[in-house]
């Protein structure tokens, strides 16, 4: 029970309580008075005591760890949304442990299988079908899912992506563009979703949605289907992509073809990366509300392990972001 030169009974000392007083009041396991409460806390405060989280899981059962499992930690959405998830688990006093799973799928079940005994409760971001993610109900743990997952009685929060595209192709119509692509990532779940509201609001007008696939929701990828789809037989006016980064990586690709932007083609994202504000010319997009996305998804967990569960979806709205990538067909 050391900390430092300072121990629970230091603590005990001073406040002029037992020991035992002092270890239920640590480790949460019992509420006092409030003038006893406030003798403990300025004891601990004024020796700079703190508990030994190890034992006090021990004496628990609780870690106050939130596990969190995410694609690709490289990718912005990612990382804005875990920035959002720590802000509210700092708050209640929680640490995140995070596992990237690289976008493996072969990799992800073990390693959140690794992860789940070391914490309380588990937020997963997952490709997988109802089918395959059906073992996260047998984890022993609260989680909560970071999209819906049909047939599966896990909370979720998740975001509208059949509005996105139908908003950004509502865009793109509305700028007169009438030959328009969607460069996706198909291994998505959530790419026929999107697939969906862009062809819906061309069909609206009449007109169809040419479709192209990434092996990869990367940058990289995005530069290296750009020929592909610029120098195709349907050279397309404007082009949305699944992501940013795929985004990003086609406008990079298409300047080194000599096409100017968006002169020639306009190009559109999803996810609002903070860096698509700082390319040339600067990225039209949706915002994803990612850092929302994780804030929500640690306060569903938390109301899960103070037994207040729910299996209630949570979708969050795209919000249009235009800038210089997008302008009128020529």
């Amino acid at each position: 029970m050391k900390n430092g030169s300072r121990t629970i009974r230091d603590v005990a000392a001073m406040a002029g309580v037992s020991v035992a007083t002092v270890s239920k009041y640590v480790n949460g396991t019992q509420r006092f008075s409030p003038t006893v409460e406030a003798k403990l806390k300025d004891a601990i405060d004024r020796l700079g005591y703190r508990s030994n989280p190890l034992a006090r899981s021990m004496i628990t059962g609780r870690t106050r760890a939130i596990g969190v499992a995410i694609l690709d930690i490289s990718n912005p959405h990612f990382t804005n949304m875990v920035k959002g998830a720590n802000r509210v688990a700092l708050q209640h006093d929680y640490t995140l442990l995070l596992v990237d799973t690289e976008e493996d799928p072969a990799r992800e079940r073990s390693l959140i299988q690794a992860l789940a005994p070391r914490v309380d409760g588990l937020i997963i971001s997952s490709r997988a079908s109802e089918e395959m993610a059906a073992w996260m109900l047998d984890l022993g743990k609260p989680v909560v899912m970071l999209r819906r997952v049909q047939g599966l009685a896990i909370p979720n929060v998740g975001f509208d992506n059949r509005l996105a595209t139908y908003m950004l192709a509502r865009h793109l119509l509305n700028l007169g563009h009438r030959h328009i692509a969607y460069l996706g990532f198909g291994a998505a779940s959530i790419n026929d979703e999107r697939v969906s509201g862009a062809r819906d609001a061309l069909a609206e007008a009449g007109l169809a949605l040419d479709i192209y696939d990434t092996h990869a929701p990367t940058a990289l990828a995005g530069e290296q289907a750009c020929s592909r789809v610029l120098l195709g037989p349907k050279r397309p006016k404007a082009v949305i992509c699944y992501n940013d980064l795929i985004a990003l990586g086609f406008m990079k690709e298409a300047k080194s073809l000599g096409f100017r932007l968006p002169q020639d083609v306009s190009v559109a994202g999803i996810d609002n990366a903070f860096y698509g504000e700082y390319v040339e010319p600067r990225l039209t997009t949706i915002d994803t509300q990612s850092e929302k996305m994780g804030e929500l998804a640690v306060q569903k967990l938390i109301d899960a392990l103070a037994g207040r569960a729910d299996v209630e979806h949570v979708m969050l709205e795209p919000r249009i972001v235009v800038r210089d990538s997008t302008a009128a067909c020529v």
